[in-house]
């Protein structure tokens, strides 16, 4: 007897029973069985299965500028503690938590509640499942002035901590290199060499090489082990070598200079790799990604600029709609964003994939120089992401410090003590102490430390008295002609690197 074909079923997600199986064996059972185990385990499913909560939409507070996205940052905390309650951290996991707001990871929705069965007892007693608590987000930032460096002639435009933080590298308009001990703050060595002023300098990723940009038209290396300079030159540049970046293998070194052209240079065998026709404008700012795959430059002509460092390829072209002259770009530490520098008074923070400004900090004074900042951490280390928050820090125009929060724009905290513009600014950790260390056209360089705010040996208002200020010659000036005078800085040029003793005055602890 011929039966009639069978209704196709429709496997419903919830049902999880064998008699939903579509192996003929388990089809080839009563249809009244298979009726009521089904309905049997839709009752259970509807009785002791609970819903996953809601995701709640994040709000997104009023901005002053309408070309950035802002997140409030008491509704992110609160609601990134309850998506990731049960997550288990992940070392690979790049999750930039504190970085933008439209970044931020969403829970994975289950497919079926087979999985959401599973976690149906997680859910249903979440208060009495002990979790790590997340650490508090710290309202503030607590740096002292450790160190006051004197001994430049003339203005500080370019300081950096080494890899390690062990030594300090300085270099401005006297067309000095000078070489400090970050422990004790005083004077290792003396770099000399360069016929003219000296605007950018960039350790190698091994600590042992420091590679300086100068008006000279060259790029000069120098060895912090033997004291002495490399054998060549690298020359190549039409104009003023303005800005520097090692790619983190060491074996390329990235040049923008006032020729408008941005250089790729071979390490080893001091030749230029790649010439990129980058900008209508001198190159005023470079860096390059943290895996080496990408390159940002920025020049004075408002454009932001991301190359792909094997082709040579322009990926992307981020502009703002009143072009301001941008004056630095640095990555963030996880790759996702740059943050630019602009002569209007604003540090812009892009999401260059989309083209988009995410982020506006505001707060200091640029209208006239070349001032560069960089990221910074901060707070105890979160648990959930395995890593701390992330702060973005700059000098400013009127001798100031200043430290931004990446989420809340809010400033965490306002450094005072140069006696002149703030033209560089550095964070790094020795030894598990935060610290940063600035230079300027007052011709110090000065350390800072993070102090524990419970430590009674803090001494809050411990600060020399600063330099002079230097005439404003040299220092990173942001205009396409430099002043003559900061070509002459260094009248007794030699090629071997002089070693000069380390005069006593040169640090003053505070």
């Amino acid at each position: 007897m011929d039966h009639p074909n069978p209704q196709p079923r429709r496997r419903d997600p919830r049902a999880q029973s064998p008699a939903e199986s579509s192996s003929d064996e388990l089809a080839a059972g009563s249809e009244h069985d298979e009726a009521e185990r089904r309905r049997a385990s839709w009752t259970l499913q509807k009785a002791f299965t609970p819903q996953r909560p809601k995701k709640t939409s994040r709000l997104y507070s009023e901005s002053e500028s309408p070309d950035e996205l802002a997140v409030d940052a008491d509704e992110y905390w609160r609601s990134s503690r309850m998506r990731n309650h049960h997550r288990s951290p992940s070392p690979i996991r790049d999750d930039n938590s504190q970085g933008g707001s439209d970044d931020l990871a969403e829970d994975d929705v289950a497919g079926s509640d087979e999985n959401q069965a599973g976690d149906a007892d997680d859910w249903s007693d979440r208060s009495a499942t002990p979790v790590a608590p997340v650490p508090p987000k710290p309202e503030h930032l607590n740096y002292k002035e450790k160190f006051v460096m004197r001994g430049h002639l003339r203005g500080v435009s370019a300081v950096q901590f080494s890899p390690d933080c062990s030594m300090i590298a300085s270099a401005g308009a006297d067309a000095a290199v000078r070489v400090w001990d970050t422990a004790s703050g005083r004077l290792i060595h003396v770099f000399e060499g360069h016929l003219a002023g000296i605007s950018t300098l960039a350790w190698a990723p091994d600590g042992v090489w420091i590679a300086t940009g100068s008006d000279d038209k060259t790029i000069r290396f120098w060895n912090v082990n033997t004291l002495k300079a490399h054998t060549k030159v690298f020359d190549g540049h039409q104009n003023y070598v303005y800005q520097m970046a090692f790619a983190p293998k060491g074996n390329i070194l990235v040049s923008g200079s006032y020729d408008e052209a941005v250089f790729m240079w071979d390490v080893r065998r001091a030749q230029v790799m790649r010439s990129l026709p980058a900008h209508s404008d001198p190159v005023s700012g470079i860096d390059v990604v943290h895996d080496g795959s990408l390159i940002a430059s920025c020049a004075l002509d408002g454009l932001i600029r991301i190359w792909d460092t094997h082709s040579g390829q322009c990926l992307r072209t981020l502009v703002m709609e009143d072009n301001p002259p941008a004056t630095c770009v640095k990555f963030s530490p996880n790759g996702k964003y740059v943050l630019a520098w602009t002569l209007d008074g604003c540090i812009r923070m892009w999401n260059y994939v989309q083209s988009r400004v995410l982020k506006t900090f505001q707060g200091h004074v640029n209208n006239k120089y070349s001032l560069s900042g960089c990221f910074g951490t901060y707070g105890a280390e979160n648990v959930l992401y395995n890593q701390p928050l992330c702060f973005a820090v700059s000098g400013s125009e009127d001798g100031s410090i200043l430290f931004w929060d990446i989420v809340s724009k809010e400033i965490l905290q306002r450094l005072d003590g140069h006696s002149g513009s703030v033209l560089c600014v550095h964070t790094g950790t020795l030894k598990g102490k935060r610290m940063v260390v600035s230079c300027g056209i007052d011709k110090t360089v000065r350390l800072w430390e993070e102090v524990d705010e419970n430590d009674p040996g803090s001494d809050d208002d411990a600060f020399s008295d600063s330099a002079t200020p230097t005439p404003e010659s040299h220092s990173k000036k942001s205009s396409p002609a430099h002043d003559a005078d900061g070509d002459d800085a260094m009248t007794d040029a030699s090629a071997v690197p002089s070693t000069a003793a380390t005069p006593a005055e040169d640090v003053t602890m505070t």
